[in-house]
């Protein structure tokens, strides 16, 4: 009967979905639940989320205050800093930070607070989702027995499934309603019931034999990329070293219609998912006594493209009887992709930070991030002006939005390097080409 309740309230959109963690995954989760009918509470530890959020404003590039306000005024959307509601939904969804510690370990501290919490307020007839992205097992091993520990039975009482985010923040082309759902539940009827949820909201919903199949075909997409942007990041040492431009040589492979898929080399990977979660599959492996080459060999690679990217500036401003020491240089752009505010992981950081460790006199200049914390510090964003570029003695463009990089760079500014390959239009003689 618990099983048949909690399938018609999920089918019929009178359940009471709880999201847990309202930042670029919750939020548009939320959002989506409750467009979709059902009555929504997030969960959140920041106050000032919470506020905002109850004021109809938005702190995430894709989500609409005007839409996110209407939620809210027709009170399908509400937020709190209270945990003892998590009592009253009928699911809840755990979308909270999985990072990494300093040695690269996984620290899912996060997860553990958060299954704690729902612990402590667990009744029969909830079914818990974990989004966060973590290694093989965690599910099962590390959320099961806090959740068993009351004495209730997973399966029966309550529900527990993974279902991987795919959230890629400032797409346009593909959102939450048309993205496939990747679920794996702990038993058969957990599967099922998280089915009929995501069902309502998702087009496409993919079942699969577990919970740990559905945590790792989250790592193998992320890993497959951080694999090949490894591979094609040597490409370019590679180029760099027999002085071939590696734009050419991906452009003329990628002529062939079938074996190859093309990737493109940059100062280093950003955000959250690729830098990030093929550490965890790596971790998990090794406490298995099997080391991951592939993924430790294009972590090696990739994070090191940051020191590449200073050491061809330097290299280019020594052609122009330059010193890094001293030297002005304007980075364009410190999100870790287009159109968005977010810069966790971003290689752009460390750029700057690398080269004002070599005595360079940085600014930047981004109009979705008025500031950014390098290191321990603060830095202001600085507003573009012709007079900010002529004064440079480089320009560096390491950001994938060209949509605010000036036409008139080259009149502007003495060297452009552009480690992204914005703007092929430029000639050799004022572009680096990483």
């Amino acid at each position: 009967m618990i099983y048949k309740n909690l399938k018609s309230k999920f089918l019929n959109h009178s359940g009471h979905v709880g999201v847990l963690g309202l930042g670029y995954v919750g939020l548009p989760l939320a959002c989506e639940f409750a467009k979709a009918g059902f009555s929504v509470t997030g969960f959140e530890v920041d106050a000032s989320k919470v506020k905002s959020l109850l004021a109809g404003r938005s702190y995430i590039g894709d989500i609409e205050s005007r839409g996110l306000k209407s939620l809210v005024t027709s009170d399908r959307l509400t937020a709190t800093t209270d945990f003892s509601k998590l009592r009253r939904m009928d699911a809840i969804i755990i979308c909270v930070p999985t990072p990494l510690n300093k040695t690269k370990d996984p620290d899912i501290s996060f997860i553990d607070q958060a299954a704690r919490k729902i612990a402590q307020t667990l009744r029969p007839g909830q079914l818990i989702v974990l989004e966060s992205t973590s290694y093989p097992g965690t599910t099962r091993e590390s959320i099961l027995p806090l959740l068993e520990a009351k004495g209730f039975k997973v399966g029966r009482d309550f529900f527990l499934a993974f279902s991987p985010e795919r959230i890629d923040p400032g797409n346009t082309r593909y959102k939450l309603p048309n993205t496939p759902k990747v679920v794996g539940g702990i038993t058969a009827a957990c599967k099922d019931l998280s089915v009929a949820l995501y069902s309502q909201i998702v087009k496409q919903v993919i079942p699969v034999s577990s919970v740990e199949a559905a945590e790792l075909t989250k790592l193998l997409e992320n890993t497959f990329r951080a694999v090949n942007i490894g591979l094609v990041n040597e490409i370019m040492l590679i180029c760099d070293k027999l002085d071939l431009n590696v734009w050419e040589i991906i452009e003329a492979a990628a002529s062939k219609p079938y074996g190859f898929m093309p990737f493109y080399p940059g100062p280093g990977l950003g955000g959250h998912c690729i830098p990030v979660d093929p550490h965890y599959l790596s971790w998990k492996m090794k406490s298995l006594n099997f080391a991951a080459r592939f993924i430790d060999l294009a972590g090696e690679v990739n994070s090191h493209m940051p020191e590449f990217v200073v050491e061809k500036i330097a290299r280019a401003l020594n052609a122009r009887k330059k010193t890094v020491n001293g030297a002005r240089v304007v980075v364009l752009g410190v999100a870790y992709k287009a159109n968005v505010s977010d810069v966790r992981e971003s290689p752009a950081l460390d750029v700057i930070h690398l080269l004002r460790r070599q005595g360079a006199d940085v600014s930047y200049h981004d109009p979705n991030v008025p500031s950014v914390m390098i290191g321990s510090a603060r830095m202001n964003g600085k507003p573009y002006s012709s007079a900010l570029l002529r004064q440079a003695d480089a320009v560096v463009i390491t950001t994938a939005d060209q949509s605010f990089v000036p036409k008139n760079i080259l009149r502007d500014s003495k060297l452009v390097i552009d480690t992204r390959n914005l703007m092929r239009g430029l000639t050799a003689a004022h572009l680096v080409r990483l």
